[in-house]
C-alpha cells in the first residue's frame, strides 16, 4: 500500500484523535501542576444601621474579585508544581495512619477512601464478569436452535439499558419500601435499611455491575465458541475426555485472547466507575477515583473550583488504569511476539 494511500486511511482517525484525545490530555496534564485563583482586592465598605440621631456606622474591609470590563472574574495562573497532587494524596496523613495501623484514619482521606473502593470494586467484578459472560454464553451455545434467538435477545437486555438508568431502577427496588426490600422484610421478618451502611451499598454496587456488562462478555464469549475446532472436540469426546475437561484445555485455551480481551476493556471501564455512585446516591458512604474528580470540578460556595486538584486527580486515575493492565499488555504482547507469522 502507498503511503499516501495509508496515510488518507489513517489520517482522519489520527487528527481525531490528536484533537480529542491527546491534545485534552496533555491539558490536564498541564494543568494539574498549575493553581488558577480570582485575583482579589480590599475595600473599605462602610455598613450604617437605622435611624437618624443614633446612626452608627462601622467601616470594614470586604475582599472581592476583581472583575475585567466585560464583567467577568480576572485570574491569575501560577505553577505550583507538585502541590495539587499532595493535597489530593496528603502523604502526611496517610503516613501516619499507616504508619499507626490506623484504617478508619486512612479512610477519612477522600482519595484513599475513594482508591480502596475503586481497586475493590475492579478487582471483584472482573472474575465475576469473565465467569458469568463465559457461563451464559456455554448455556445459549447448547440451547435448541428455535429458542436460541430469543435467549440471546433477553441475554442481552441488561447491557442494552443506560447505565444510569439501570442503577436507578436496582436502586428504586431496593431502598425504602421497594419491592424486594419489602419482600426480604417480609422474609426475614424485620426491618431493613439498605442504604444505611456502605457495605450493603457496595455489594448492590458490584451486582449491578455483573448484571449489566456480563452481557458484553457473553456476546465476546460466543462468537469465538464459533469457531472452536469440532474436530478437536470430537477428538476429546471420543479420548474420554468429560465436559470440564474439554472446557479446560479446549475451550478456555482457545478463547483466552478473548477473554484478554473483555479483561482489557472492563479494567478500563470499571477503574472509571461513576455512574454506580450517581445513580445510587452513595456520595456519603462511598465514592469512587472518578466521583472524587468530578466532586472537585463542584463550585464551593465562591463559586471557585478546584480544576488543579481535579487534573491531578484525573492523572492519578490514568496511572492507576495503566498500572492495572501492565500485566494483560504484556501477556498481549508475548502471545503477539510468539504467534506464528
Amino acid at each position: 500500500m502507498h503511503f499516501r494511500t495509508f496515510a488518507g486511511f489513517v489520517g482522519p482517525s489520527v487528527f481525531l484523535m490528536l484533537l480529542f484525545i491527546a491534545a485534552p490530555l496533555v491539558g490536564v496534564f498541564l494543568g494539574s501542576f498549575q493553581i488558577t485563583q480570582p485575583v482579589v482586592e480590599q475595600v473599605e465598605v462602610e455598613t450604617c444601621t437605622p435611624g437618624f440621631l443614633t446612626q452608627t456606622c462601622t467601616t470594614e474591609l470586604v475582599t472581592r474579585p476583581i472583575l475585567d470590563e466585560n464583567g467577568n472574574i480576572t485570574t491569575t495562573t501560577e505553577w505550583v508544581g507538585l502541590t495539587s497532587y499532595i493535597r489530593v494524596l496528603e502523604p502526611g496523613r496517610a503516613w501516619d495512619a499507616v504508619r499507626d495501623l490506623d484504617y478508619n484514619a486512612l479512610m477519612q482521606i477522600d482519595f484513599w477512601a475513594a482508591l480502596r473502593f475503586t481497586l475493590m470494586f475492579t478487582l471483584v467484578t472482573l472474575p465475576l464478569v469473565i465467569g458469568f459472560g463465559l457461563a451464559i454464553a456455554l448455556a445459549v451455545n447448547n440451547v435448541a436452535r428455535s429458542i436460541k434467538g430469543p435467549v440471546i435477545f433477553v441475554s442481552l437486555l441488561p447491557f442494552i439499558i443506560t447505565p444510569v438508568v439501570g442503577a436507578l431502577s436496582i436502586r428504586w427496588l431496593f431502598i425504602g419500601d421497594g419491592i424486594l426490600t419489602s419482600a426480604l422484610e417480609m422474609w426475614l421478618d424485620r426491618d431493613l435499611a439498605l442504604f444505611a451502611q456502605a457495605w450493603t451499598i457496595e455489594l448492590m454496587m458490584l451486582f449491578y455491575r455483573v448484571w449489566h456488562v456480563a452481557p458484553f462478555a457473553f456476546v465476546i464469549f460466543y462468537a469465538g465458541l464459533q469457531t472452536v475446532n469440532r474436530d478437536t472436540l470430537e477428538s476429546a469426546i471420543i479420548d474420554g475426555a468429560s465436559r470440564w475437561d474439554r472446557l479446560r484445555y479446549v475451550i478456555i485455551p482457545h478463547l483466552m485472547p478473548l477473554i484478554v480481551f473483555v479483561a482489557l476493556i472492563h479494567l478500563m471501564d470499571s477503574y472509571r466507575v461513576f455512574e454506580e455512585i450517581v445513580g445510587f446516591s452513595s456520595q456519603a458512604h462511598v465514592i469512587s477515583l472518578q466521583w472524587l474528580t468530578y466532586d472537585f470540578l463542584q463550585p464551593d460556595d465562591a463559586g471557585n473550583r478546584a480544576y488543579s486538584r481535579a487534573s491531578a486527580s484525573a492523572m492519578l486515575t490514568m496511572v492507576g488504569i495503566v498500572i492495572l493492565l501492565i500485566p494483560l499488555l504484556r501477556r498481549t504482547w508475548r502471545d503477539h511476539k510468539g504467534a506464528p507469522h
